[in-house]
């Protein structure tokens, strides 16, 4: 034997007032949004029919609102059918010619005022049929209703009256009313009136700022810009008229003043058919569009069932590709039009704009050539660069870059430091989203062989200085070299092997670790310990060089060699380890003990 569901109204509500709705406050939004699609629904039965919306705060010993519309109405089998069955909605009725132009879908709606009420009175009369008597229908929280014909001469439409339940009183005020009216209705196309006493105050006679008319598209930037400082608190960068034939979507972009956390979801305020669906909505636009925060209305999108966000299907995947077209073009129209506010707009937003550009090509090929870098010759874009530079060149490691940056600047090459987050990731992705791109990572070290070499009679001058640096510099696995470049004013380059960092910072570890974690840490250093793994270059062209390797005491000669190891070290900002400082310390003390001898 089959048995029917039961429906345990007190376990909906707790749902819907706990888990489906953000909050008591949106029983204004449904009886709005039941108000809206009654006047739809009459302006498909009448065209000329124009309709209006009031609310009514009404005094008394207990605090009561009345939403009265003069939508469609209903008839009395029509009251039974969709006011008292959970589920169902007249606007699903194949009857309809234009069913989309609802808002609700769900029929569920009225329910939302059993969180503020324990009583919901609708009275009610169909302008289908002029003969139709007035139907009052009273709902009750316990899940039981009344429906009576009543003898009441009102105009075609509906009355919804709400009386305060105990703890509710907030929602039932006059100036939050008028609040929770414009928050949620302020753009709908039927006037909305809040009336409490002799107070009566219109809600929505501007519509949406962004379809007004402007004498030009500068008072348009100010205008709208004004409505997003009064809407969000905040004076935006820019804005960005929004317009997408799929889904019907219009509305503006505004463009952030800061850069915001990539690790949180954007959120957007949006409407549907005018009426708010969510000030935290997700997934309208592209992930790649964090720099904006917009307001649109879109007028055919599938609500969710706690109409708080749209229905992931393929419309919202089209419209929000068609929207992050709109944001494409107006950044190709800014480079074209206004290139120094791109650039403010990249600076800005560097770093989420890098971090984007990794995980979307057609994003990264939109922003690369405007990111700007770091080089050896000054801070460029890198369209500028390419300009100049068939290869694009870089270091991938800050400290790496440094040892080079000065001896490459004096060559007149040009290379990038990539060290910084994303850099050398957006650097090497190069070639394979742009043609004809190419890239080459440079090695300091090997940047130190391309160096001039000596002649015969500077390499027998320099020969004894090179012989007492590999000396002095072997407990530090640094061999020694000379070699002619620019800057003169540069005595010594240190340049270092791609491992070498990995094995200065295992012996700054052991400096500092106990007897366990030093042999654990030696363990780790294995081979890399035995031989060289960073090289000090003298420049033959700087004349101090030439001095001391002229220079007939050794002492003097030695205590000058672990000097210019350490200053070449501290130009290339690299960490000094225990035994490097102690070698500092001594060297200064012994050129001063030489130089107050004499």
């Amino acid at each position: 034997m089959d048995h029917a569901f039961k429906i345990n109204l007190r376990g909906i509500i707790e749902l819907l007032s706990h888990h489906l709705y953000s909050g008591p406050q949106v029983f204004v939004r449904e009886l709005l949004q039941n108000a809206v699609d009654a006047l739809r629904a009459r302006s498909q039965y009448d065209p000329d029919h124009r309709g209006e919306i009031l609310i009514e705060v009404l005094g008394g010993k207990t605090p009561a609102l009345a939403f009265l519309d003069d939508g469609i109405g209903l008839t009395e089998d029509e009251v039974h059918r969709f006011l008292a069955t959970i589920g169902q909605t007249s606007k699903r009725e194949a009857e309809w010619e234009r069913p989309e132009d609802f808002i609700g879908r769900f029929g569920i709606g009225l329910l939302s005022c059993f969180v503020v009420s324990d009583e919901i009175a609708v009275i009610t009369r169909s302008a289908r049929q002029g003969t139709q008597s007035t139907v009052e229908w009273r709902g009750r929280h316990d899940g039981t209703y009344a429906v009576r014909p009543i003898e009441r001469d009102i105009e075609p439409g509906t009355q919804v009256y709400l009386t305060c339940k105990p703890g509710c009183e907030e929602f039932f005020t006059p100036t939050r009313v008028r609040e929770l009216a414009a928050h949620y209705g302020g753009m709908l196309p039927y006037p909305i009136r809040v009336v409490a006493g002799k107070d009566s105050h219109a809600i929505n006679d501007a519509g949406p700022p962004w379809r007004r008319r402007f004498a030009s598209t500068d008072e348009q930037t100010r205008e709208l810009l004004a409505y997003g400082r009064e809407t969000f608190g905040m004076d935006f960068f820019d804005v960005i008229p929004l317009k997408s034939k799929v889904g019907g979507v219009d509305g503006v972009a505004f463009v952030l003043p800061f850069s915001p956390n990539l690790a949180s979801k954007r959120t957007d305020r949006v409407y549907l058919k005018g009426m708010l669906l969510s000030e935290n909505a997700e997934g309208l636009l592209p992930d790649w569009a964090f720099f904006v925060k917009c307001v649109v209305n879109a007028e055919s999108l599938r609500p969710t069932a706690s109409r708080e966000a749209f229905y992931e299907d393929d419309d919202l995947e089209a419209t929000r590709e068609a929207l992050g077209g709109v944001l494409r073009d107006y950044l190709v129209g800014l480079a074209a039009r206004d290139p120094v506010k791109l650039q403010k707009l990249i600076a800005l937003h560097d770093l989420s704009i890098k971090g984007l550009a990794l995980h979307d090509d057609d994003f990264y090929r939109l922003f690369i050539d405007w990111i700007r870098f770091e080089t050896s010759l000054g801070t460029m874009t890198l369209g500028e660069y390419r300009q100049d530079h068939a290869v694009v060149r870089f270091v991938p490691e800050v400290d790496r870059f440094r040892q080079i940056a000065r001896v490459a600047a004096a060559r007149g090459d040009c290379i990038i430091n990539a060290g910084y987050t994303h850099d050398a990731e957006l650097l090497s992705r190069l070639p394979f989203l742009v043609p004809d791109a190419e890239v080459e990572s440079v090695d300091p070290a090997s940047l130190a062989q391309t160096l001039d070499d000596l002649s015969v009679d500077e390499r027998d001058e320099m020969h004894d200085l090179i012989a007492i640096a590999d000396r002095v510099l072997q407990p530090f696995k640094c061999a020694a070299e000379a070699k002619t470049f620019l800057p003169e004013e540069l005595p010594a380059l240190y340049s270092t092997a791609r491992d070498a960092e990995f094995f200065r910072s295992l012996e700054r570890s052991r400096d500092v670790a106990d007897p366990l974690w030093s042999g654990v840490l030696d363990s780790l250093a294995g081979e890399g310990r035995i031989g060289p793994h960073a090289q000090l270059t003298f420049n033959y062209r700087n004349p101090l060089v030439r001095k001391i390797a002229g220079i007939q005491d050794r002492t003097l000669q030695r205590r000058s060699v672990e000097m210019l190891y350490v200053q070449a070290l501290l130009l290339g900002h690299h960490p000094l380890s225990a035994r490097e400082m102690t070698l500092l310390n001594e060297g200064l003390i012994g050129l001063i003990e030489w130089g107050v001898s004499r």
